[in-house]
């Protein structure tokens, strides 16, 4: 049964708590102690520069334990359990002079692999920023990179995603996954300029059948682990990993932007039938956006080219073919607290005719012009503690949804906690949405920040 499972994660999120109460403010006092110390030492020291005395503490974090099920069965995967973790986050930011020093960890007991190490760490931020001019900021290590207008919509942004903990329920900050990067950024009268340099490429924390079973062409069938889906990495030489580029300006309150970006697509989308191993084909774009106010709302646009490298013409049957993307989306307030907006996107893939003719499904390829639309709907109560939500992704060509209802309370200051559901289905058992409606699932967290 799932409540005996959740004690162990209750005992390790009391003893984390503890830690988490303790650690922070006596490494602070530490910190701070050697810093006096240095004042002391400092023949350049100045004790009439009107520094605040009482300096809020640069460390802070939270606490969380979570719990996701399948509302039925899945007959390809074990467990019914979809996410079971305590997990302890620690944060520390602070500035010495121009320098700002960025940094976020995790500690994880994840009950799902629990055959790995018993705490998995992991860095999401591990950051320094300095300013090598008056206009201009650099950014170098591990950092979470997001840019363009769409709502849980991707076109120009081509940085790590997670979609494991996307799907198993874990709070949206973690959709979005960390780069190892490092980010130059231009501001000018003229424009606006982000350079973003990945030196190894970084890849999205995608499907492999471990938690969640999912379509394989190659198999024709769906399909879980074991074996969990393998891949064949790009090179680590520098000429081998991502450039990504975007040029923006604000023009009479419209925020334009054009985007670049030569790397690889973020999931091994292409087949090695040599090897037999799932691999990430070159990948090169150039988009557009705008976004500002309309008829009393907000609205977007945005665009995107997807040149595949390795597949010019269409007629590789392992490698994706190229696309234009073009997203348009709208968000208004009803009424007094109910927010609505509405997206529509489409992909148009080039060279269908080849597809068609070269692919070994091509009954099961999505077709030439797919289509699809978002809703969501928020509304907020008892001062701001309480939302609910409803995301749904619906494609009229693909005949298939995914919907995200979500209720989120504030019970404090320090705790929160969610609920919510993540619930697939449609026609047929290989698209996008479609393939993973045995894995539709019911989530709950629990956090207390400090």
């Amino acid at each position: 049964m799932a409540l005996p499972r959740l004690i162990p994660l209750f005992v390790v999120a009391l003893v984390l708590v503890t830690l988490a109460l303790g650690l922070p403010s006596t490494f602070a006092e530490n910190l701070k102690a050697t810093a006096d110390t240095s004042a002391n030492t400092d023949e350049w020291g100045d004790d009439d520069w009107g520094e605040e005395e009482d300096k809020q503490s640069p460390f802070s974090g939270f606490i969380e334990i979570a719990y996701g099920t399948r509302t039925k069965s899945n007959p390809w995967v074990d467990r019914n359990d979809t996410l079971n973790e305590a997990r302890l986050r620690l944060e520390y930011s602070d500035y010495f002079g121009q320098l700002y020093i960025g940094y976020k960890g995790d500690f994880t007991v994840d009950d799902l692999t629990w055959d790995g190490p018993f705490i998995d760490t992991k860095t999401r931020e591990a950051l320094v920023r300095f300013s090598p001019s008056e206009n201009s900021d650099l950014y170098l290590g591990r950092q979470v990179l997001t840019w363009g207008t769409g709502d849980l919509l991707f076109l120009n942004d081509l940085f790590p995603k997670d979609w494991v903990s996307f799907f198993a329920g874990r709070e949206m900050e973690y959709l979005k996954a960390p780069s190892d990067a490092l980010k130059f950024s231009y501001f000018n009268q003229l424009a606006n300029i982000d350079l973003v340099w990945t030196p190894k490429f970084d890849s999205d924390t995608f499907i492999r059948g471990e938690r969640f079973s999912y379509f394989s062409p190659l198999a024709n069938d769906t399909v879980a682990a074991p074996p969990r889906l393998s891949t064949e990495e790009p090179g680590s030489k520098l000429d081998e990993g991502e450039l990504a580029l975007r040029v923006y300006k604000n023009i009479n309150g419209n925020e334009w932007a054009l985007y670049g970006y030569h790397g690889y697509f973020k999931t091994p989308v292409a087949f090695n039938p040599k090897n037999g191993l799932n691999y990430f084909p070159k990948l090169s774009s150039l988009g557009a956006s705008v976004r500002g106010t309309v008829q009393g709302g907000i609205g977007n646009m945005e665009v995107v080219w997807y040149q595949s490298e390795d597949d010019s013409d269409g007629s590789d049957p392992f490698i994706p073919n190229s696309q234009l993307r073009f997203l348009s989306g709208f968000e208004r307030e009803l009424v007094t607290r109910l927010t609505l907006s509405l997206q529509y996107y489409v992909e148009w893939t080039q060279d269908y005719s080849a597809l068609k003719k070269y692919s070994p499904l091509p009954d099961k390829e999505p077709e030439e012009y797919r289509h699809l639309i978002t809703t969501r709907l928020n509304y907020r109560a008892y001062q701001d503690k309480l939302t609910l939500s409803l995301f749904v992704f619906y494609s009229p060509t693909d005949d298939d949804y995914f919907a995200m209802p979500k209720v989120t309370y504030r019970l404090s200051d320090t705790w929160s906690s969610e609920i919510g559901m993540h619930l697939f289905g449609g026609k047929d058992d290989y698209t996008f949405f479609g393939q993973f409606e045995e894995n539709s699932s019911f989530f709950a967290r629990l956090r207390y920040s400090f």
